[in-house]
């Protein structure tokens, strides 16, 4: 049996590819960053919160990152965690680097002094080109980041590339534009139009307000990119690719689909705010996905209007739950009861620790952590 470790696997991607590998035969682990409002919600909406194993770790600590490989001891890992809204960035660059950039290369070096066969897979992005003038964008297209969180990514893409040619490590960049779901969080336009055009029809809600509605993006949906996640790592050499439809469309355009979901006319209820509008802005993205297609023959199955009425009727029965008093999906408890969690540094059962890491034996009955002798090898 296959393993797989994926970090940020309580975000939008983590949850589809989690059951995916599930789908696979793999065993799967997940890493979280503790909070004081766990954030399990997508995988209890997939089905698979109790089928995966979690660690909790966090990218800017090596340690707990060294132990969850530890434990875990994967044959893949997807590291998908990051500081991922572009916004926000602009805020916080330092921490968005020390995340998005170092974060990576945590994993890179732990890869390569703990055991070098281990695959790694870098959750890239499409606003590595910023700035670029060529569209569409493929994987030759010069990099020119217009964000903080842009600038960590390209960091990370680059150490991707020089662990894989300098220590012959399995490592890939995935270099993803854009991609939705209905697990998409609020924060991120696609969402925040669904979820606000949902409110609007039932009256819970007046108007939407967002920023630049001329940008451009190239919109898939995550269950497809997902699979291609896993492709890139069953290939037989590491290798790079962009992940995209090929479609672009406005935030705009995507507003209006969205409001005509439900039978509205989006002009009468959407508002532009200067406030909104990004510091440097990116003005179109659109992926030339033509290496996948021939190398791996992967293909974007779902389309853009699909994917708008899927998001927009997905917040609808949400909202209509609301109404009705029943619970949202993120309504639910912190850590539901049979959960597979590894905790660190606390006392725990000696077999049960075996078990996690694989079988292996533990000398002595005593109940205590094992953490120490582990990372002592």
């Amino acid at each position: 049996m296959k393993r797989a470790l994926i970090t940020g696997i309580t975000g939008q991607d983590g949850p589809y590819l989690a059951r995916l590998l599930l789908s696979k035969g793999y065993k799967v682990y997940g890493t979280y960053r503790r909070t004081s409002s766990p954030n399990f919600w997508r995988l209890q909406h997939l089905g698979i919160l109790k089928k995966i194993t979690l660690i909790p770790a966090d990218l800017s600590d090596m340690s707990s990152l060294l132990e969850a490989v530890t434990v875990s001891n994967p044959d893949e890992i997807y590291n998908l965690a990051a500081q991922s809204f572009v916004g926000a960035s602009f805020d916080q660059p330092l921490h968005t680097t020390e995340i998005d950039a170092s974060g990576a290369t945590r994993f890179l070096e732990i890869i390569r002094h703990l055991n070098k066969n281990i695959k790694f897979y870098q959750a890239s992005t499409s606003e590595l080109f910023g700035g670029a003038k060529e569209c569409p964008q493929d994987e030759r297209t010069p990099m020119m980041p217009n964000s903080p969180y842009a600038a960590a990514k390209l960091h990370a893409y680059h150490m991707t590339k020089i662990y894989r040619h300098s220590y012959g490590i399995f490592t890939c960049n995935g270099i993803l534009f854009n991609h939705e779901s209905p697990l998409r969080g609020l924060e991120f336009v696609t969402r925040k139009i669904t979820n606000s055009v949902a409110k609007i029809k039932l009256g819970l809600q007046k108007e939407l307000v967002l920023g630049n509605l001329d940008a451009k993006r190239d919109w898939g949906y995550a269950g497809d990119f997902v699979k291609m996640m896993w492709m890139m790592m069953q290939h037989d050499k590491p290798d790079d690719f962009v992940i995209a439809t090929g479609e672009t469309y406005s935030v705009g355009e995507f507003a209006e689909e969205a409001f005509k979901v439900v039978g509205l006319d989006w002009k009468k209820y959407v508002k532009s705010d200067q406030k909104l509008h990004r510091p440097m802005e990116v003005h179109q993205l659109c992926g030339d996905a033509r290496k996948a297609r021939d190398v791996l023959g992967w293909e974007a199955e779902i389309k853009f209007k699909e994917l708008v009425k899927m998001m927009v009727e997905s917040d609808l029965r949400l909202w209509k739950k609301f109404t009705s008093g029943e619970n949202f999906p993120w309504d639910a408890p912190s850590f539901p009861h049979g959960m597979d969690v590894i905790a660190r540094n606390v006392t725990r059962d000696a077999k049960r620790e075996a078990a996690a890491i694989g079988g292996k034996k533990l000398a002595g009955k005593k109940k205590k952590s094992t953490w120490k002798k582990l990372l002592k090898g």
